[in-house]
């Protein structure tokens, strides 16, 4: 599997893709969640044009079947959005993308990287746990998560459990 950042002409991919990632919420009692519109063509050509999207690709075509935005927040590299085509589920794409970005987070300096995400739905906290993530009592929260909690607050998210989650970056003593 291929990383490798945005290209313009593929951000309605990543929206079709944010669709059909939504949809197994619906399994789950959540239909909500997999009504909920993708992120704008304008909201990725900006995280495109910042550097802040990469897609995974299938390794014949090309073509993306997953992708993550991030946004710097509180120190860390947060995860604003990261989605993958059930097509291509349970093939490691979510992980090498998460690597990924945790390669471009030590590279700028940053400490962390955070995500806020359900508490009980398989495929969301539990998953992260396993990639190493730990949630965040409230009381270590920083201003920028406190932020964000608040945003997914005012869009209805609260609706089912949510936590915020980070996982430490190796740290160079040697510096």
């Amino acid at each position: 599997m291929r990383i490798r950042p945005a290209r313009r002409p593929e951000l309605p991919l990543l929206q079709a893709i944010e669709r059909a990632a939504g949809e197994p919420f619906r399994a789950v009692g959540m239909p909500a969640v997999a009504d909920d519109e993708p992120p704008p063509l304008a909201l990725l050509e900006n995280y495109r044009r910042s550097g802040r999207c990469w897609v995974s690709t299938d390794e014949t075509s090309d073509l993306p079947v997953g992708y993550l935005i991030a946004d710097r927040v509180d120190g860390a590299a947060h995860i604003e959005q990261i989605s993958v085509d059930p097509v291509a589920a349970r093939r490691g794409v979510g992980r090498a993308l998460i690597d990924h970005l945790a390669g471009w987070a030590e590279a700028e300096g940053l400490t962390a990287l955070t995500l806020t995400t359900f508490a009980e739905v398989p495929w969301n906290a539990p998953y992260y746990t396993r990639l190493g993530f730990r949630t965040l009592a409230e009381d270590e929260l920083g201003d920028g998560l406190r932020g964000i909690r608040s945003q997914e607050a005012e869009h209805g998210l609260d609706r089912w459990p949510r936590v915020c989650m980070r996982r430490d970056l190796p740290t160079d003593t040697s510096k």
